[in-house]
């Protein structure tokens, strides 16, 4: 063989050999697995830090969704005499609180009639004994009874907590609070603990606690129960900043309270007066002031400011009344 052509036929061996080790021999020993393996360690942490920042803001997300879908549903559900017998806690039924309605209609129809004799006295009476009352009364057991639950909703939010880092199980804890708070915090977690024993889960249990105490508190706890219950996580720790939050809004709270009580005073004040003044004159000259309500005049303009007496009271308290 000539010498030219062993050496073209060497070198072809050789070419041929460094493209098989430059193309072919990494994916047979591996090579390029390992690659790829430690170019995924080396960017394991920046991605670790991207993972942790997405599932902030899909929790995020999980929470403005929950808080729209409740509020959609607070909005576009109206509620009815039971709901709203049940937010008051009355146990009535509907003809009961009819028949107490109309018990208070005759009432003020009697008392139009003895303290009038006008007919159109005695109907305004009437429909404010037979309407006007009964809704004041059921607005303002609600109130009152919300009050009680946010003034004991923080303390049964420590109990679960504690109880959740004691290693109990969460039914347990809330069991513990429906049995050892006071009401009606005590009678909403054991409503809660009834649903979930006939087979509600425990997020929607605690939708109906916020369905019953429409407050922001109850909507944020119905919050915190059903992202738990779809995503997992540190349910103690969620827990504990719920806890922190009510008690920093129920501070926050007492501090309107505080700074805007001279102004309900003045309020307070200024509603009373026409009232104070008309008694120290009938004590004084009841003569003089009976003609309010012994002449037709008298009475039109005893109407007339009793209609800008109210106007100017729902004014003032629509102006010193604070809500957060």
């Amino acid at each position: 063989m000539e010498p030219n052509v062993l050496l073209i036929t060497v070198l072809a061996m050789v070419t041929s050999g460094g493209l098989f080790y430059a193309l072919v021999y990494p994916y047979m020993s591996g090579e390029k697995k390992a690659e790829k393996r430690h170019a995924a360690v080396r960017g394991q942490g920046p991605r670790r830090a991207a993972d942790r920042v997405q599932d902030g803001a899909n929790r995020r997300k999980q929470v403005t969704d929950s808080l729209k879908e409740i509020e959609t549903r607070a909005k576009g559900k109206k509620l009815s005499l039971e709901m709203r017998m049940q937010q008051a806690g009355l146990t009535w039924s509907r003809n009961k609180f009819f028949v107490v309605s109309a018990l208070f209609g005759v009432a003020g129809m009697g008392l139009g009639y003895i303290l009038s004799g006008n007919i159109f006295a005695t109907v305004a009476t009437t429909v404010i004994g037979g309407l006007g009352v009964p809704a004041w009364l059921l607005s303002h057991l609600r109130k009152r009874r919300l009050k009680k639950f946010l003034n004991e909703f923080p303390g049964a939010i420590d109990v679960i907590v504690r109880g959740v880092r004691a290693g109990l199980p969460l039914v347990d804890c809330m069991r513990i609070v429906a049995n050892e708070t006071a009401e009606p915090v005590r009678g909403e977690f054991r409503q809660m603990i009834e649903s979930q024993q006939v087979g509600i889960s425990l997020g929607d249990a605690a939708s109906r606690i916020a369905e019953r105490v429409p407050t922001p508190e109850a909507n944020f706890f119905a919050i915190v129960i059903n992202i738990q219950q779809k995503s997992g996580g540190n349910l103690a720790e969620a827990l504990g900043n719920l806890s922190a939050v009510l008690r920093d809004r129920k501070l926050m709270k007492g501090k309107v309270a505080a700074m805007s009580s001279e102004a309900k005073a003045s309020a307070g004040i200024i509603g009373a007066l026409p009232f104070v003044v008309t008694l120290l004159v009938y004590l004084s000259s009841p003569d003089y002031i009976s003609l309010l309500w012994k002449t037709t005049t008298g009475q039109f303009v005893l109407g007339c400011a009793a209609f800008w007496m109210t106007i100017g009271i729902v004014t003032i308290k629509k102006m010193v009344n604070f809500d957060m």
